[in-house]
């Protein structure tokens, strides 16, 4: 575009300087004809006498001088201000600056018997001209990048938009919800073939979870019989009696893990019905501000059983549709968790408030806190998180914050980990809508 415009601007200016030239030599012609055929019989007096009048009409666009054969000034326009007309030896037409003059000339010799005459004229109507040239090319470019750029914006928006839609399609499909699929356009081309291909995987992915699912149930299921056989028989030893001090204490062992493995079990058995969307809520309207009410006595009790402060903030305004006995849970797994990291001394606080028809409740700790890398991971599976904030091996099972995630979801939630607001420790927060349409899964 650049290249265009310098080589339009050369050709340009070329062309208004050969007109120059020619309105020069029509304005030599001129001077011609007014002095006549007898000019080697003219002196001076007659050469101003014929052309004073017609230079001094034409002294806008030009400028004359004519000189003698022995080079001297026989006449001068009056608007050359006494000033000589640089030479510039052989060349005929020259670019010169007059000194006096702000502007350059373009200049003009001729022979006229034995005197030369100069004619010259101003340039600066095409200074004048190459500015408004430029002006508009900067206006025409910056319109033709505006016009290209937003012609290119939206070509690139219609050409990628099957594009960006399996991007957020593909970005929106998880173990919750991996049912769902990439529409494919009618019209077969590579973008409908990746559609096809990303949906022909998600297919094998949703085929190889349930799997695991039934998996899961199923040998959690199966589970259940044995280990009560087990606990059977050793609370049968137990009271039959007969044991030594290390035997007994030996079969106490085995009853607490085996009690601990039934509690897994069962947590299991809940998380593969709720990602089977098998559990059925007991869903009503319940005062969110009562509720907590009644949860703030017994998360005193385990507070201070633990040494630490429990403080609450309840904001909440009005009626929220939710199952009791399940955010009861959720509520109980994250005051667990806050008051397990917990320094003696610190505080846990429960603040709820319920905003643009949502019911939010936080739990935050004044602990180590989490890692951002880490706060996603902490409600998967299995993942426990010790005091400092690397996976332990001991505590809980590790599904508690799993199955909490599952209960929200159910409840048309979310939950998530956040700084705490006091910039020590961690905030867990889930949020509800406070009308929540809810059709029960078959049990």
């Amino acid at each position: 575009m650049v290249g265009f415009f310098v080589a339009g601007r050369y050709f340009l200016e070329k062309y208004v300087i050969h007109s120059l030239d020619l309105l020069i030599q029509d304005e030599f012609e001129q001077v011609k004809s007014r002095l006549g055929p007898d000019i080697t019989k003219l002196t001076p007096e007659q050469i101003q006498e014929r052309l004073r009048e017609s230079t001094a009409y034409e002294s806008v666009l030009f400028y004359v001088e004519i000189r003698g054969a022995d080079g001297s000034i026989v006449f001068s326009s009056h608007n050359l201000r006494g000033t000589p007309v640089p030479d510039a030896g052989s060349d005929r037409l020259y670019n010169a600056h007059i000194p006096g003059f702000d502007f350059e000339f373009r200049v003009a010799k001729f022979a006229l018997g034995p005197m030369q005459v100069a004619i010259a004229t101003s340039k600066a109507q095409i200074k004048t001209l190459m500015g408004g040239y430029l002006r508009i090319f900067v206006g025409l470019l910056a319109a033709m990048i505006v016009i290209s750029g937003s012609t290119g914006y939206f070509l690139s928006r219609l050409a990628l938009g099957p594009v960006r839609l399996i991007q957020q399609t593909a970005n929106h499909i998880s173990s919750d919800n991996l049912s769902e699929r990439i529409p494919v356009s009618e019209v077969r081309d590579e973008i409908s073939n990746l559609a096809l291909l990303l949906n022909q995987m998600f297919d094998r992915l949703e085929s190889s979870f349930k799997q695991i699912r039934r998996f899961t149930a199923e040998a959690s299921h199966e589970l259940k019989t044995p280990l009560s056989l087990i606990r059977l028989q050793a609370e049968k030893l137990l009271v039959e009696g007969g044991l030594s001090p290390s035997q007994e204490e030996s079969v106490q062992v085995q009853l607490e893990e085996a009690t601990r493995l039934n509690q897994i079990i069962e947590e299991l058995l809940f998380l593969s019905r709720a990602e089977a969307r098998a559990i059925t809520l007991s869903v009503r309207k319940e005062d969110p501000r009562k509720f907590l009410q009644n949860f703030e006595q017994d998360a005193r009790v385990l507070a201070e059983h633990r040494g630490v402060r429990f403080g609450e903030r309840v904001t909440c305004v009005g009626w929220a549709y939710f199952d009791p006995k399940w955010i009861r849970q959720v509520l109980l797994n994250l005051l667990a968790n806050a008051l397990a990291v917990s320094p003696r001394g610190s505080e846990v606080k429960l603040v709820s408030e319920t905003i643009d028809g949502i019911w939010r409740v936080a739990v935050e700790d004044e602990g180590p806190g989490v890692p951002p890398e880490q706060r996603e991971r902490m409600f998967e599976r299995f993942v426990r998180l010790g005091p400092q904030n690397a996976e332990s091996t001991g505590g809980g099972s590790g599904l508690g914050l799993a199955i909490s995630r599952s209960i929200v979801g159910l409840h048309k939630g979310v939950i998530r980990a956040v700084p705490a607001e006091s910039g020590t420790g961690l905030r867990v927060v889930f949020e509800i809508p406070l009308t929540l349409t809810y059709a029960p899964a078959r049990a």
